[in-house]
């Protein structure tokens, strides 16, 4: 999957600069790439997130708070025990929307 240079020319500085959270650029990453660019879903624990990352857990889950608070990534989960679904948003792509 090739990377949107949306990601690389806005999504960086934003997160990483502005937001001052590189954590959540690096999970944005992993999760584009397992997800296929948002194509597909993909079930993923803390720890498969943080091992991807080189990340720790409790990084990995702030990531993700601030990555769901800006509507770049969505989570499900069947049960409170389940490992969550996610998939990576691109809501500057009018045709995903």
């Amino acid at each position: 999957m090739l990377l949107d240079s949306y990601i690389l020319d806005v999504l960086l500085p934003d997160l990483v600069g502005h937001d001052r959270r590189p954590s959540a650029f690096l999970v944005y990453l992993v999760l584009w790439q397992r997800t296929a660019g948002g194509r597909r879903e993909a079930a993923l624990s803390l720890r498969e997130l943080a091992e991807a990352t080189g990340l720790s857990k409790r990084a990995v889950q702030g990531a993700l708070a601030t990555l769901e608070r800006r509507r770049l990534v969505s989570a499900a989960r069947e049960s409170t025990t389940a490992v969550p679904s996610y998939r990576a948003l691109r809501p500057w792509d009018r045709a995903t929307r």
